[in-house]
């Protein structure tokens, strides 16, 4: 028997026989503590947020665990200092002081992930309101639904605590909204633009003043404010809102494409019941010879690819049935406004079919909403 041994035979004797009482080397409610103390790590993400820290304190954690399993049968005075519950005490401290940070770094990830995700939920549901009033959905094509998408994660992200996974979709979301943003304004930003504008405003004055001169009806169509207005000798006689093309925002380019042409153009033919496969259909010359002016420019500088056609047979008409909410590029009136204008039109009244007639337009207006979002980001 080494000296170690008989030391500890004659103090656990002594403590038999001892008013005074021993204690164990190491009290069990420390080793308690620091198991808790590693749940709370875990709990905390440690391993994955701070692994340096974690990685420090399995290590001293194991290291002095073993230790103290070695001597678990080991006692001692109470007067007598154990190195090792020295050690664990001070584990113990470390361990309390990275959990209160880890604690304080989680509810600040939380804060920021939650005003991230909550923010880009915002702007998602602002940017969803504002493409949707002007039917601005076919520009953006699948970019919207994949920003719904991220969005939706990052939500799940959230609540799941997984906060830096949350954080990284919001900016991928915000990022999509920002391109989907200018892709908007490059589309669409000649709604806004003071010149077109003026452009279509001469356009319509023009109708307008024919009408007077020629004592006729004449049609004005804004698309931006989806608004289609009748003039009798020169004074509005009526005005009704109308649909345009699935696509019919943008400029029509070539056949298919579901835009809503701009110009001035003539109403070559009227048709009524058994004459159209709608409610009733005034029929204009479009193409002109100012769109095929336009088509074989743009096909020449290469905007337009080689065996598209330009397109034709665009009409004012009515619903086909009653399912039936937009048109491959025409302009639809409700049925009982359709019979209204049909009655006033003849062969040969001008139709003037123009983007927007004001600065105000409701294009415009949507573009510099959201616009001053992005720039807000």
């Amino acid at each position: 028997m080494d000296v170690g041994q008989l030391n500890r035979l004659l103090t656990s004797a002594l403590c038999m026989f001892s008013f005074a009482g021993c204690v164990q080397a190491v009290p069990p409610d420390l080793l308690t503590a620091l198991e808790s103390i590693d749940q709370d790590l875990i709990a905390l993400r440690a391993p994955e947020t701070a692994p340096e820290e974690y990685g420090s304190f399995v290590r001293q954690w194991i290291a002095l665990k073993t230790r103290a399993e070695l001597d678990d049968d080991l006692i001692r005075w109470p007067w007598e200092t154990s190195e090792l519950e020295n050690e664990l005490r001070g584990l113990y401290v470390r361990g309390e002081r990275t959990v209160s940070q880890l604690h304080d770094r989680k509810v600040a990830r939380q804060q920021q992930a939650q005003s991230k995700v909550e923010g880009i939920e915002d702007r998602l549901f602002h940017l969803t309101s504002q493409v949707g009033a002007i039917d601005g959905r076919i520009v953006l094509g699948e970019q919207v639904v994949q920003t719904h998408h991220l969005v939706r994660q990052a939500r799940s992200f959230l609540e799941a605590e997984d906060y830096q996974r949350a954080l990284h979709l919001a900016e991928q979301a915000e990022q999509g909204l920002m391109d989907q943003t200018t892709r908007l304004v490059e589309e669409l930003g000649r709604y806004a633009d003071p010149k077109r504008i003026a452009s279509w405003q001469t356009m319509a004055r023009q109708t307008i003043e024919w009408s007077r001169a020629y004592q006729s009806p004449a049609i004005v169509v804004s698309k931006a404010e989806r608004e289609l207005t009748l003039y009798l000798n020169g004074r509005k006689v009526l005005s009704y809102p109308v649909r345009l093309g699935f696509n019919g925002i943008r400029e029509k380019q070539v056949q298919g494409d579901g835009a809503t042409p701009e110009g001035r153009y003539r109403v070559t033919d009227k048709r009524g019941p058994g004459q159209t496969q709608f409610y009733r259909a005034l029929v204009l010359d479009y193409p002109n010879a100012e769109d095929r002016r336009r088509f074989n420019l743009s096909k020449k500088a290469g905007r337009i690819a080689p065996g598209r056609g330009i397109g034709g047979l665009i009409e004012i008409h009515g619903v086909e049935n009653e399912s039936a909410e937009q048109t491959l590029g025409c302009v639809m009136l409700d049925n009982p406004n359709m019979a209204a204008l049909f009655e006033r039109v003849t062969v040969g009244t001008p139709i003037t079919i123009v983007g927007a007639l004001t600065k105000t337009n409701a294009v415009a207006l949507a573009l510099s909403s959201l616009t001053q979002q992005r720039e807000e980001i």
